[in-house]
This record gives structure tokens, C-alpha cells and sequence, in this order.
């Protein structure tokens, strides 16, 4: 009988850090980061009941975390259970969870996706939500939680553990690094899981659209990737597959350059290939661009705050009303219209690439260009969300299962699990645990101050950003894109890790 590659992926094993190898033997070692550990106490082994939930957005992995999590707990104890919570937080406060067997563990190892319990961005903020989320815990005798999603349900995450230590609740808080858009890192956090696999699932379909613009000779492809906040996903992209033009929205910040700037690139680029014959090229675009352009960000405040007060576009200043002039009527509509929950633009829904395309096509016959402009867009998001994961993610996530399970074995709360060496051979990545309070910041949100995790950004002075620098200039040009091919799952390149963590660590030897 032939096997699907599901089944093949079923039956991969991924390796395990040299460190994790006899979790129940070993007591838990982070060196050369006491200053981020919170100490456990030493606790005999025993079986330990422990709750596992998916929190926002899939990511490549997250079925991984959950059986390295199981096969540790066994390994401490054959009588330890783990709990899902089905549907995200929310099922937190209202108890809703099942007991995993290993039957379903072994069904989703090495696959795409979080419906093995779903997910959902609930946030548990409010007093009555953390005393339904203690009830929960205090009638399930639950000894940890495992909270696998990115910075806000990070945030989250530390602010119960508070909740639960001022309340005498022993039950342990652990958050696992979660995000395709790459924008949960810090110093020791080196990657976030799922964004390894996001980019070589969009790197292979942008290499296999910039063949086709080779092959016919006539199109611009204006692609939108995944990353509202931060550019991190464009900028791995970009680096794996060579494009002709890439916007990176810090960049855009950093200069403060406005939307005829951004347009100006794109209309010079593609007069600079026509001139040499080539009336195609491909063009990257983060998600979140046009909020990194200042005219913009400050006309979308402007319509928040407006439309919230019950006035409409007449409110709106000299400079924004033309700003607001230069968006296509469906734009306008959206910018006046389309509202989030809390009233704001939903901004992530603006198709940034049609708008782009729509503004070089308007400048090209302002300046009676004879140039040939044929776009096509593409948005490349939730195709990269549940992919099987690469070797990397399945290895990285399979390990974090792990740790977090040694981590509420040995008393440990508030933290986030991670590894260091990452990219190095699996059997040298080193376990740490961050204090979540390591990684706070205090911000605005909703007029209240309050201590969250900062989304990292793309540091323009740092070494990704200046070597993409060095390279992106001659892309424009010539057709120097590569086409990576789909991910390896065997074989010489399938332990490929992302170019950003090859060049973040290169810069630290």
C-alpha cells in the first residue's frame, strides 16, 4: 500500500536537544541567563495534570508542541494527563477541554494546523475572566497551562500568572513563542515557530511567479505578505527569492517617506526594465505598509477619531482630505465604512497592492509614459498558516513541548520557553526559560497603561536589514530572482533554517 505523505509525516521523528534527552532525570539548566530565570523549587516527581491552549492565528508546529508536551509528561509520569482546551482562551474560562489520548497525539505529529483543539483570540483581561479561568484550574487540579501563541496571548499569559500568584494558586504559567509574522523575539528568543515554514511555503509560490514573469514577457506581480505590524516575513521573502522591488515598512518609517515616494520606486523601477526590454517584474509588499507611510497612518487616526465622534470627511485636515483624494472610491468606502469592533479602519482588509498598482498606473499616464504596465496581485497569507511544517518548525516545536513540560515539572511560572544555538545541529540547541516580566514594556492600550510585549520590529541598522541593503539594488534591474522550490522534508537541504536567523547568527560570532 502506498503511503500519503501525511502518513510519512506522522511517522517522522524529530530530534531532540542533547539537553531534553533524560527530561525526567535532569534538573532543569539554562547557563549564562540566571538573571532571566525565575528559580524553581525543587519538587519530587510526581504525576502533574497540565492544560495546553491554542491562542490567535495557526502556525506551522503547534501540533508538535503539544506532543513533545505529552511525551514528556508520560516520560515524568505514565499517570500525568494533559488537558486541551478546546477553541482558544475562551474555553480557559468557561472549562471546556478534553483529555488527550496518545491515539490523537500520534494522528496530528508532524502536521499543519490547530484543530486538534482549534483556536481563538479571546483575551482574558477582565476580573470576572481570571476568576473563571482559577475556578477552572481549582476543579481541574490543574498543576500548569501552556499557553502556545504570540505576544498578546504572551501577554495574557504573564498577566494570569500574576493573578494566580496573588490568589495563592501554585498552578504554573509557561508561553510558548508563537507567530508567522516573526515579530515575537527578543535577545534570547532567537524565532518564533511557524515563521520558518510561512516563508518557504511563500518563497516557493513568489519563486514560481517570478518564472512565469520571465517565461511571459508582460506582467507585473504586486504580491501582499502576511505582516500588519512588522515586515519581518517581506524581508526572509525577499532574501530567499530576489524580487525586483521590495517595500519594508520600517524602512518607509525611518526615512518618513510618503506615498508619492513609495510610487515614485515602483514607476521609475518599471520605466528603468522597460527601457531594457522587460515590461514584468515582481514586487513584495508587507501587509501593514500603508500604516508605516505617516500621510496615511495619520489620515486612518484621523478617520478613527472622526467617525467615532459621528462627523464624516469634512473633519478631516487639509493634508489628509488630499491624502484621503488619492485612494480609489472601494478604498474610500473602506476607510469610511469597514470598522473593527473598537471602531478603527480595519486596515489589514485594504488591498495594498491594488492600491499601489492603481497609482503607478495613474502616475505612468501622468507622465504620458509609453511604457507597457500590466499588474496582477496576489495575497499570499493563510496559504502559509497550516502548512506541514518544515523540519526546522517540527524539530523547534516538538523541543518546546519538551522544555515547557520540564519547566512545570521543576515549579517554574511566568516564563517563556525557548532555545538558544538554534541554528546549529538540533543536538546543540540549549534550553532557556525568559521571564515573561524580562519582556515587558508598558504601553497605551484602550486609554489604560498597561505592561505588554513590545511587537519586535525590523531594526534597519541591524545585519538582515543591511545585507538585504546590499543586494536589493541590483535586483531592480536585472532577473536575478531564484525559485527555492517546495520544502524539503529529506535530504541534503531539508534542515535549510530561515536566511534571517543564518545572518543574525553569523553577526553574533
Amino acid at each position: 500500500m502506498i503511503k500519503t505523505l501525511r502518513e510519512e509525516r506522522t511517522n517522522f521523528c524529530p530530534e531532540k536537544s542533547k539537553y531534553l534527552q533524560d527530561i525526567a532525570g535532569v534538573r532543569w539548566s539554562c547557563e549564562g541567563i540566571a538573571h532571566y530565570l525565575v528559580q524553581g523549587k525543587n519538587q519530587a516527581t510526581k504525576a502533574l495534570n497540565v492544560g495546553v491552549v491554542f491562542s490567535g492565528g495557526p502556525a506551522a508546529g503547534g501540533s508538535n508542541v503539544v506532543a513533545g508536551l505529552f511525551d514528556t509528561l508520560k516520560v515524568i509520569d505514565k499517570s500525568s494527563n494533559l488537558i486541551g482546551f478546546l477553541g482558544g482562551p475562551i474555553a480557559l474560562v468557561n472549562g471546556i477541554s478534553k483529555i488527550l489520548k496518545e491515539e490523537e497525539i500520534n494522528q496530528h505529529r508532524n502536521q499543519g494546523g490547530f484543530h486538534l483543539l482549534g483556536s481563538g483570540r479571546t483575551k482574558i483581561e477582565t476580573e470576572n475572566q481570571f476568576q473563571s479561568v482559577l475556578k477552572t484550574i481549582t476543579n481541574m487540579k490543574l498543576d500548569g497551562i501552556v499557553f502556545i501563541g504570540g505576544d498578546d496571548t504572551n501577554t495574557n499569559a504573564f498577566h494570569l500568572a500574576e493573578f494566580l500568584e496573588k490568589n495563592n494558586c501554585n498552578c504554573r504559567i509557561i508561553g510558548i513563542p508563537k507567530t508567522i509574522d516573526g515579530d515575537l523575539k527578543s535577545d534570547l528568543i532567537e524565532i518564533s515557530f511557524g515563521f520558518d515554514t510561512a516563508c518557504k511555503v511563500y518563497s516557493e509560490m513568489i519563486g514560481n511567479i517570478s518564472i512565469d514573469a520571465m517565461s511571459s514577457l508582460k506582467y507585473w506581480h504586486f504580491i501582499k505578505l502576511m505582516g500588519r505590524k512588522a515586515s519581518h516575513v517581506t524581508l526572509e521573502c525577499a532574501l530567499q527569492t530576489q524580487p525586483n522591488v521590495v517595500f519594508i515598512g520600517e524602512e518607509i518609517a525611518k526615512k518618513n517617506s510618503s506615498l508619492d515616494d513609495v510610487v515614485n520606486v515602483l514607476v521609475e523601477t518599471i520605466e528603468k526594465r522597460a527601457s531594457l526590454g522587460k515590461n514584468y517584474g515582481v514586487a513584495l509588499i508587507p501587509e501593514g505598509l500603508i500604516e508605516f507611510i505617516p500621510e496615511v497612518k495619520i489620515l486612518i487616526q484621523e478617520c478613527n477619531r472622526f467617525l467615532a465622534l459621528g462627523k464624516g470627511i469634512e473633519s478631516l485636515t487639509e493634508r489628509s482630505r488630499a491624502c484621503y483624494d488619492k485612494f480609489p472610491e472601494g478604498l474610500q468606502k473602506q476607510l469610511l465604512e469597514d470598522r473593527d469592533p473598537h471602531g478603527n479602519v480595519q486596515v489589514s482588509k485594504i488591498e495594498t497592492e491594488k492600491f499601489l498598482s492603481y497609482l503607478v498606473a495613474k502616475e505612468l499616464e501622468k507622465r504620458n509614459s509609453q511604457t507597457k504596465f500590466n499588474p496582477v496581485h496576489h495575497f499570499m497569507g493563510y496559504e502559509g498558516r497550516c502548512s506541514f511544517p518544515s523540519a526546522f518548525d517540527a524539530n523547534y516545536c516538538y523541543n518546546l513541548g519538551c522544555s515547557s513540560a520540564s519547566l512545570i515539572r521543576d515549579g517554574l511560572s511566568s516564563v517563556m520557553a525557548g532555545f538558544t544555538n538554534l541554528s546549529g545541529e538540533v543536538k546543540n540547541w540549549k534550553p532557556i526559560a525568559v521571564a515573561l516580566s524580562s519582556m515587558m514594556v508598558e504601553e497605551e492600550r484602550k486609554g489604560v497603561h498597561k505592561k505588554v510585549i513590545k511587537k519586535a520590529l525590523i531594526d534597519i541598522d541591524q545585519p538582515v536589514f543591511q545585507e538585504f541593503l546590499k543586494r536589493h539594488e541590483g535586483w531592480k534591474g536585472g532577473d536575478l530572482y531564484i525559485s527555492p522550490g517546495p520544502m524539503q522534508f529529506s535530504g541534503a537541504t531539508k534542515n535549510l533554517i530561515s536566511k534571517t536567523l543564518q545572518i543574525e547568527s553569523m553577526a553574533k560570532i
